[in-house]
């Protein structure tokens, strides 16, 4: 056993660590109690950097109480199968009696306690079952194996909740892994799990299948649905409403029992919930579905409400189609009849009009997006006659399929119908290449231009195709007449969809400056490494491409930061708001505009802390660095004199003290730095305390700065930042940024 710890040696935290980080398991930092034992909060030091944990004892007392094997199964299913739905594994302790497992800390606690909550909105209740259902796919196909890990006791209360109620599938101390033999067989075992939330089959049978974690899951929908536990005692019985909810299904009265305005809930997302939920209850395991569909249907149910709850469509939009298109089949004069959810739905997803020659679609801000077909574009080709591809591998969503010039220069004019007005948008050139491993290089020319311009960036959509930017442009009308000539030296294998017009904010490609001459010096020498630490899949064609990627950024560590080179080649890094302060003392607020999509919002602290530990490999050696908090004031907030805002450097011996401010004054300021010397007047623009607003609409400023060594492998901030007189009052904070001074 020894050895096998010895393995995980960078997990282990001793005993006496975790006694003074709960104040010796005080109940002040109790949170809860299962089976496993007595769960604990408190602040420590681990693999990943320093933060709350929530710290699970073994309690080897009690008769109802898990042993070592639960312990170590759960361990090893954490450590060896880590997926964002399910609750990390931040470390463990075995010392003497003591066996304790640490995990990231999930403010909100479990999902149980907030099922009655008006808190928890239909689509934010939605977003829940979608968080847990992913994790439980993954599980079920645990990294892609032949392997499934069966949970075995799915139920709400072993969801847990962070600070912006984002779900994780916790207790994994009772999971099975079952090998691809055992199956379709199932694995004969004694029956464990919570009453009303077992599979009856398993039950009765004994045999365990991963159909049983499905129809628990179930369970969890109708709870989430009724805003209450199935179960309840009384006079001693145990009583569950599995049974009386499928018949008031059957009879459609469930609506009775539904927690909620039903009113708020988009009548179609509803519909979907229902039909997954009872079709997850089905007696016979072969009638229950798998759970990717039960996501695929969670996610369905979830759009329809994302786009009920958005702008309403204008009355004349089917008559737009139909005055100004010629739709093909009659597609849009059959839905007519349909809701405006449906009708709302079809547009996201896309609709076919202009014969079958233009698909049409809307976003979830209204946009209207269009994509020609190339049939409907070509004016000119080389070849005598013109080659077009329909085939499962190469499958086009026009009938005509895709177009392939065969080395053929070809032109093209196109014409849109349906633009939005005084939108930008980008103009894509929608392809495939058959050499898959082909650099990507589109040359081509734009009506009226006498120079050729080049194409490298692409992004992978997901059905597949990928899209080139040409070039964008604002529309001051629906129409836009376009010439572009294609020539194909550079990419001979090429198969051409279509043209798509897609607004500004849906495409994320920044390609680099032309008179960037210096570009290969600037790559870091280690770009291989950093690939490897994004969050998503880089593609690109050179590495020139690679490069102008690295400029705009990317998410690395889990989506927690966000890695960048400035016009320099200087390595830089955003820390979210989660990443860099204690996620319990603030209140969370998603946010889709920014890079983390959520912010810490409304201090009302005299006083925080910022805490933050990193690789300093996702900074350049020997640079001087400067952080700076990202940040926001409530609108409105006028102080002709600014109260400044105390900063400590608690890593300084000893500790350095100086003032910021985050108010921008109305005034000059004088200001004192660390030594008492007064800052002169006129360097109150520069100096490092006082804030500047961005381009983006937040503030920002300089908090703290330090040097880089080559020999330091982590990077350490912790600063105490505190105001007694309103200084931080309303403050809503976005992100911590580090990048040379």
């Amino acid at each position: 056993m020894e050895s096998y710890i010895k393995k995980f040696e960078h997990l282990k935290i001793s005993y006496e660590v975790i006694k003074s980080a709960t104040n010796n398991f005080d109940k002040a930092n109790f949170l809860g109690r299962g089976s496993f034992g007595n769960v604990y909060r408190g602040e420590l030091s681990h693999f990943k950097g320093h933060s709350m944990v929530a710290i699970k004892r073994l309690n080897r007392n009690s008769k109802f109480a898990q042993g070592d094997s639960e312990f170590w199964i759960e361990f090893a299913v954490l450590y060896y199968h880590k997926h964002e739905k399910l609750i990390c594994l931040l470390g463990f302790c075995i010392e003497s009696d003591e066996m304790i497992l640490v995990y990231e800390y999930a403010s909100n606690g479990s999902l149980d306690r907030h099922l009655s909550s008006n808190v928890l909105t239909w689509r934010l209740r939605l977003k829940i079952c979608l968080d847990v259902a992913r994790g439980l796919s993954y599980l079920h196909d645990a990294k892609g194996t032949k392997k499934t890990i069966i949970h075995r006791d799915i139920k709400s209360s072993n969801v847990l909740l962070n600070a912006y109620f984002k779900a994780k599938v916790s207790d994994l101390g009772l999971s099975m892994i079952v090998h691809a033999k055992q199956q379709q067989t199932g694995l004969f075992i004694n029956v464990a799990g919570t009453r009303g939330y077992i599979d009856p089959s398993y039950v009765k049978t004994s045999f365990l299948m991963k159909e049983s974690d499905i129809y628990s899951f179930g369970v969890l929908l109708l709870e989430v649905l009724c805003g209450r536990l199935c179960f309840e005692n009384s006079n001693d019985q145990h009583h569950t409403f599995v049974a009386m909810c499928k018949k008031r299904y059957e009879e459609n009265t469930l609506q009775e029992i539904i927690f909620g305005d039903e009113g708020q809930k988009d009548q179609n997302s509803l519909k979907t919930y229902l039909d997954i939920t009872f079709k997850c209850l089905q007696k016979s395991r072969e009638e229950r579905p798998t759970m990717p569909h039960v996501v695929e249907k969670l996610e369905t149910a979830l759009l329809y409400q994302e786009l009920n709850e958005g702008a309403k469509l204008p009355n004349d939009y089917i008559n737009m189609f139909l005055t100004d298109a010629d739709p093909l089949n009659g597609t849009l004069k059959s839905i007519h009849h349909e809701s405006e959810s449906e009708l709302k739905m079809l547009l996201f997803k896309g609709i076919l009009i202009n014969m079958g020659n233009t698909l049409f679609s809307r976003n979830m801000d209204g946009d209207h997006c269009e994509t020609i077909s190339i049939a409907a574009c070509l004016t000119s080709t080389t070849n005598e006659s013109q080659h077009y591809i329909s085939s499962p591998e190469y499958y086009s969503r026009f009938a005509v399929g895709c177009y392939e010039p065969s080395g053929a220069n070809f032109k093209t004019h196109i014409r849109t119908q349906f633009l939005s007005p005084h939108t930008t948008y980008f103009v894509n050139l929608v392809y495939k290449m058959k050499n898959k491993k082909q650099d990507i290089v589109i040359e081509y020319k734009l009506e009226g231009e006498k120079r050729t311009s080049y194409s490298f960036l692409s992004s992978e959509r997901e059905d597949g195709w990928l899209t080139a930017k040409l070039c964008q442009f604002t529309s001051d009308q629906r129409s836009v007449d376009l010439e572009i000539m294609f020539y194909t030296k550079y990419c001979p294998n090429l198969l051409v969809e279509g043209i798509e017009f897609q607004p500004e904010k849906n495409v994320h490609m920044q390609p680099i400056s032309d008179k960037d001459t210096y570009w290969k010096q600037k790559l870091p020498h280690d770009y291989e490494d950093i690939i490897k630490w994004s969050k998503d899949s880089l593609r690109w064609g050179t590495m020139k491409d690679l490069y102008s990627i690295f400029c705009r950024g990317f998410l690395i560590n889990d989506g927690e930061e966000w890695f960048s080179l400035d016009k320099d080649g200087k390595k830089c890094l955003m820390l979210s708001a989660r990443a860099a302060l204690q996620e319990d003392k603030w209140n969370w607020m998603s946010l889709a505009e920014t890079r983390f999509e959520e912010v810490a919002d409304y201090c009302n602290l005299p006083k925080f802390d910022i805490i933050c530990k990193f690789k300093s490999k996702v900074l350049s050696p020997q640079t001087m660095y400067g952080t700076y908090l990202i940040y926001k004031l409530p609108e409105g907030y006028k102080n002709v004199k600014p109260p400044p805002v105390q900063v400590v450097d608690k890593d300084s011996h000893p500790k350095e003290v100086y003032d910021v401010f985050l108010h921008i004054p109305q005034t000059p300021v004088i200001s004192y730095n660390a030594k008492n010397k007064a800052i002169d007047r006129s360097n109150t623009l520069t100096m490092k305390g006082l804030p500047k607003r961005r381009r983006d609409g937040w503030m920002e400023v300089q908090v703290h700065e330090f040097q880089t060594r080559p020999t330091i492998k982590m990077i350490s901030t912790r600063l105490g930042l505190s105001s007694y007189n309103m200084g931080l009052k309303g403050l809503t904070v976005r992100c911590l940024e580090f990048r040379p001074i």
